[in-house]
């Protein structure tokens, strides 16, 4: 599956179990449920679980660092399908200029 494929099939997902039902959610807002879940891996960290560990939760939910980073990834899927963004095209073009980018480009601590 390329990834436009999945962007299309994780927005019918959301509509299909009525996450944008009701009154739009604004852009700031997608971008800071998009934050909430980067958040809820930081705090598995927090919590001593390992980068790689998957746990599983009630009714079987995967839970830890990588679900959550899955949780993020699906969240701008999501908003990529609703806005008509062409993910796939962004990343190729992004991670091409990255790759021409000097070495540690801006110096930046963190």
């Amino acid at each position: 599956m390329q990834i436009n494929e999945l962007v299309k099939e994780v927005g019918q997902n959301a509509r299909d179990h009525g996450w944008w039902d009701g009154e739009e959610r604004t852009f700031g807002e997608l971008i800071a449920l998009c934050h909430s879940e980067l958040s809820e891996a930081l705090q598995e960290y927090r919590d001593g679980k390992e980068e790689t560990e998957t746990y599983y939760g009630e009714n079987n939910k995967p839970e830890g660092i990588p679900s959550e980073l899955a949780d993020t990834v699906i969240r701008i899927m999501d908003m990529c399908d609703h806005y008509g963004i062409d993910l796939e095209a962004a990343i190729v073009e992004k991670h091409q200029f990255n790759k021409s980018r000097p070495y540690r480009h801006g110096n930046k601590v963190i």
